[in-house]
């Protein structure tokens, strides 16, 4: 059975880092292009980052760049997003998806593109 999980978050000042993960389990992740969205409170959720299948392009949205990064593990079946200097307006719990793809070099934050979600883990960035 497909399922992904959500790890790393936590409470941390602003201009402070955290290392999210996202074990996925009952499928090898190579065949799948991985995105990670977050949902503020009162607001929609929205994409940060992704990820293609090869792991050769990413995308993020412009609110974190330079700032987030994203990477995978494919033998250890995990993806990651690096959050750094972290501000109060990212907030929020952060989801990772997948969505299996013949296409080493698609990407997409579009949530409607993705199959299969985690249950997310809660990020809160305060003084």
């Amino acid at each position: 059975q497909l399922q992904l999980v959500e790890s790393g978050g936590g409470l941390v000042q602003p201009g402070g880092s955290l290392r999210l993960s996202c074990a996925v389990s009952g499928f090898p992740l190579d065949g799948y292009q991985i995105g990670w969205f977050r949902q503020a409170p009162g607001k929609e959720r929205e994409g940060v980052s992704c990820i293609s299948r090869s792991g050769g392009r990413t995308r993020y949205a412009d609110s974190v760049k330079g700032r987030f990064t994203v990477s995978r593990d494919n033998a250890k079946n995990t993806v990651y997003l690096q959050v750094n200097n972290l501000k109060p307006e990212d907030t929020g719990v952060y989801y990772c998806a997948v969505r299996k793809t013949a296409f080493p070099d698609v990407v997409s934050l579009l949530e409607k593109d993705y199959t299969d979600w985690g249950q997310g883990t809660q990020v809160t960035v305060s003084s």
